[in-house]
């Protein structure tokens, strides 16, 4: 009975997967994105629109989505799959054509976009939660952009022993929500930014009561204490920076102290309103200290 079982599953599994494979990921692109939310963030942004143009600024930013999920595919092309050019018109469209219509549309729509749908999406599914937390991490990533003297002059190249990386890239830092996988905020910069610089635009689109967890290169008191400080239970959790300065205050529990770090003349001097040490919680086994956390409830 059970081999018998397992074949039949496993079958199933396989059609499925190759069903899948074979689903065009551009036609589906109406079940998740609001044609109402696209227009509304194009009146925000400022962004006029005109009907009559063949290709309407809304159906580009059905381009754009497009061109995430179809990498390989030249943005001519992508907007002839989608069929997005209004009724009447000749059934391909110029890749000159296209390209115009992407610099009408700007930046600032497509920003909108993403956060009013990244704001939706993550409100709209139910989290597991930890100690009532949504649990959340920020990492950085590099993305290559094309050699191109224009991305070139706006992305300055990341250079390894004296020697230039091949492409100009650009900087991401993102917030993800840890259960799901789905990103909750994203801000970008250049080689010359650091990711403690795209981390502080993160703040303000923190939700309230969430954990951060970050890795140490965002050890920074001055914005760790900001996190925790923009609105109701945000908590952050990070690896403690080795040769960190601390006065333990007592003992909570095994292994689990309340600290006193100290936060540097710099750091002061950046972050207005940061005291000369904050209070925090840490992780300490014999003479090795783990991870910190501004959260001192010994209850939690």
């Amino acid at each position: 009975m059970f081999p018998d079982f397992f074949m039949h599953i496993g079958q199933a599994l396989d059609l499925v997967s190759r069903y899948d494979s074979l689903r065009n990921p551009l036609t589906s692109l109406g079940d998740y994105l609001d044609p109402e939310l696209i227009s509304r963030c194009l009146a925000e942004s400022g962004t006029v629109t005109l009907r009559k143009r063949r290709l309407p600024l809304e159906m580009m930013v059905w381009c754009i989505v497009g061109m995430v999920l179809e990498r390989k595919e030249p943005l001519h092309q992508i907007v002839n799959r989608l069929d997005i050019m209004l009724p009447g018109n000749r059934p391909f469209v110029a890749p000159s054509a296209v390209i115009q219509a992407r610099q009408r549309l700007g930046s600032e729509a497509v920003r909108r976009v993403f956060t009013k749908t990244a704001q939706l999406w993550h409100n709209a599914t139910p989290h597991p939660h930890w100690c009532g937390l949504t649990l959340l991490a920020i990492d950085g990533v590099f993305w290559r952009t094309p050699d191109t003297p224009e991305n070139d002059a706006a992305f300055p190249r990341q250079t390894h022993a004296g020697n230039p990386a091949l492409y100009p890239q650009v900087k991401m830092v993102c917030q993800m929500e840890l259960t799901s996988h789905l990103l909750t905020a994203a801000a970008f910069g250049t080689m010359k930014n650091s990711e403690n610089e795209l981390a502080e635009q993160l703040i303000e689109q923190t939700g309230d009561n969430t954990l951060t967890l970050m890795d140490k290169g965002y050890y920074s008191l001055g914005l760790l204490n900001a996190w925790s400080l923009a609105g109701e239970h945000r908590h952050w959790m990070i690896p403690l920076r080795k040769g960190a300065q601390y006065e333990e205050i007592r003992k909570l529990g095994k292994g689990d102290h309340l600290v006193k770090l100290k936060t540097s003349p710099q750091a002061r001097k950046k972050w207005p309103g940061l005291e000369s040490s904050l209070g925090n919680r840490t992780g300490i086994q014999g003479d090795k200290t783990d991870d910190a956390t501004e959260q001192a409830d010994a209850e939690k």
